[in-house]
Order: C-alpha cells, then structure tokens, then sequence
C-alpha cells in the first residue's frame, strides 16, 4: 500500500472547495491540518478530517505532521505564504495563477530551491487527462507537427459572486488571471515551443461588474506555430454546448445560460460568496464522481496531417477519410492527475511537469495580454520555457 503524503491547506475558500473532492477521494492523501480566518471553516474541517487547525499560516507551517502545503488563498497572497511554507521545509502546490508578478514568481521559485522542495503549481486544467492524451498522439508523430492552435470559450464568469479584490486587476483580479491562466497553460502544453510574442486586445463590458471580462490574443511561438484564444466571460452563449454539455468540471448540466443570483450591495455579495465557500451556511458538497473529464472550452490543435479536439470523454481526431474517438474513460477521482504529479516529486523524486518556472512563463503570457491590451502593441516574450 503506498504511503500517504501529509498535506496542510491554507485558505478553506473555492480553491480549497473544487479541490476537496481529489484531496478527500484519493487514498495516497491525507488532510491532516489547515489556516483560515473563518471560524466556521476552521470548525467543519477539524471535524471531518479529525485534524489540527490553525489562526495563522505561520502555525501551520510550524506543524512538523504536514508535508505538503497547499496554499489556496486569494491570489494577492501566494507569493507570501509559498515562502512561508518553503521556509518551514514544506513541499508547495500552489493555485493558479502562480502569482500575480513576475518578481513574486522569480521569489517563489528562489525559496522552494533554497530549501530543496518542489513547487507545483495547479490545478489549471493543463493537468487534464483529455489535454495529456492529446500532447501524447502529437508525439507519436503520426499526424506531425502543429501548426496551429484555437482556444475559445464563452461562459457567465463575469456575473458569478464575487469579493471585491475579484473586480481589482492589480490584486489579481479578472478574468486573465482567473481564466487565461487555463487557456495560456493548455495551448503551451499542446504547442509543445517556447512562447514569442502575445498581441491581445481586453473587454471590460458592464460598468456594474468592473473587471477585464472578456479577451481574445494572438501568440507566437519560436518553431512558427500560432495560437489564437478567445474568451468571454459575459457570455450569453455557453461554449459547453460544443463540449456535449459536460461542463468545466466533468459534471453534466443543463443547456442554456444560468440565471445568477442578484444583490443590493458589494457586501451582500461578498458575504454570500463566503457562504457558499466551506463551511458557510450556504455551503454544498461539490461533485466527488464526475460524469467525465474536466475540461475547458473548445480547443483544436491543427496538425500537418489532422486535426485533434481534446473532449471531456477523449480527443476527436479528423483525418483523410476518418473522423474518430480516441475514448479516455471517466475518472474515478477528479483531478487525479494533481496528485499524480505532486506524489511522483515528492515521493519518487521527478521532476514535476508544472513547476514554477513553467507557471512563471504562463503568467508572464497572462501579463503580457494586460500590457498588450493597455499600450496597443505586441509584447516579447522573455522568460518562457518548455516541457
């Protein structure tokens, strides 16, 4: 029986939330503390998992019991309590974005290899079992090289709860951080090339919800590949109709855009994102068996010899004369293969896939799509890298 990795969470909100039912599913885990301001998240979990809690994150990372940090706070707070952790000698997965600048990145990345343990950084939906299966046929080689590479997706991102910090850009707020930072990390994972250039223009559509909503981008890449991607977080279309209405998280849902919840103030708002968080009095246990994979919009990956669309239950390929699926089988544990990864490191020495370095060039991509957006011009790429 393989042995159990020891992991400690810090933040209890909607990182923590989606996350659980990998951290509680899988048997090579075990939750044995964890951080939050909230008394009531705090309560719930010392309950269910029979484990320490704590006030702050420097008593949690004193706790000589926890292996692995898993730092789920809001964005504006890795860099801080990554440091926190690698300094206390704890292995670090982290939630995307990695950061929310690249001088906390190059931070992170310097105190995880100071201290000698890894940092991972995920889940983006990069980890996804429908994407891993498509960078494998790319490789066999069958179909050759890509040359290019469409990224779209429409959802109601813009119009679900959120904090105030969620409408700020500069706290890592919007939806490049929040969303680009799939997209990004999916079309360099199939592109399998260092990143060029980005060119993007933002949206910022409704001034009752005051954030980057919307994007589309151009990037370049060093082997001559392109990659477009599209995405609106308005979207009165939902891009899930092309995923056979299997959503994000590999649940099944009904077609037709959702009607959102509406409030008199900020703080009602905030107040019932928080509910809805763990522990809340809004509180309801996320899906623990999906129907298939997650997934994350439409993606077509366009070969010198097929086309190849990664889907919730495999990858379409379209060749001469054929168009079939290659069928992957529905998980039993979602979001398996985070753990897959940080397991493998940590216990069997090798070298993750998601790495810091790697989440720094995805953000660097994300921060060049503002930049871009803002001054009208196309943005080099310097710190990119490839797995």
């Amino acid at each position: 029986m393989a042995r159990k990795l020891n992991i400690g969470v810090v933040g209890l909100g909607r990182g923590f939330t989606v996350m659980l039912p990998t951290l509680a599913g899988d048997p090579r885990v075990a939750l044995v503390a964890a951080a939050d301001v909230r008394r009531e998240a705090l309560s719930r979990f010392a309950s269910e998992f029979k484990a320490k809690t704590y006030a702050t994150v420097e008593a949690l990372c004193a706790d000589p019991n926890v292996e692995v940090l898993y730092v789920a706070t809001p964005h504006e707070f890795h860099a801080q309590h990554t440091e926190f952790g690698a300094q206390a000698g704890k292995h670090l997965l982290v939630e995307k974005p990695m950061a929310i600048s690249l001088a906390e990145c190059e931070t992170m990345i310097a105190a995880a290899h100071k201290a000698n343990v890894h940092l991972i950084v995920g889940h983006s939906h990069s980890f996804d079992a429908p994407y891993a299966r498509t960078r494998q046929l790319i490789d066999n080689g069958e179909f050759g090289a890509v040359r290019m590479i469409a990224a779209l997706n429409y959802n109601d991102f813009v119009y679900r709860p959120r904090r105030p910090a969620e409408f700020d850009t500069a706290r890592g707020g919007g939806a490049i951080f929040s969303q680009g930072a799939h997209q990004v990390d999916i079309v360099r994972l199939l592109a399998g090339a260092r990143a060029k250039s980005v060119r993007a223009v933002t949206g910022a559509w409704d001034s009752a919800r005051p954030m980057d909503g919307a994007f589309a981008a151009l990037l370049t890449f060093e082997n001559g590949m392109v990659a477009t991607l599209t995405y609106s977080g308005y979207g009165y279309f939902d891009s899930d109709e092309w995923q056979g209405w299997i959503g994000e998280m590999g649940q099944k849902k009904a077609p037709g855009r959702q009607v959102q919840k509406t409030f008199s103030s900020v703080a009602e708002e905030s107040a019932f994102k928080q509910s809805r968080n763990y522990g809340g009095a809004n509180y309801r246990l996320p899906i623990s068996r999906p129907d298939a994979h997650q997934n994350f919009g439409t993606i077509i990956v366009s070969c010198e010899r097929a086309d190849l669309r990664p889907m919730p239950n495999g990858v379409m390929i379209y060749h001469d004369h054929e168009c079939k699926l290659d069928e992957i089988s529905a998980p039993k544990i979602p979001r398996v293969e985070v753990i897959d990864e940080v397991y493998s490191a940590v216990i069997n020495g090798k070298a993750p896939r998601h790495n810091g370095e790697w989440a720094m060039a995805t953000l660097e991509i994300c921060l060049g799509m503002i930049r871009s957006s803002r001054e009208g011009r196309e943005i080099e790429l310097k710190y990119q890298s490839v797995k």
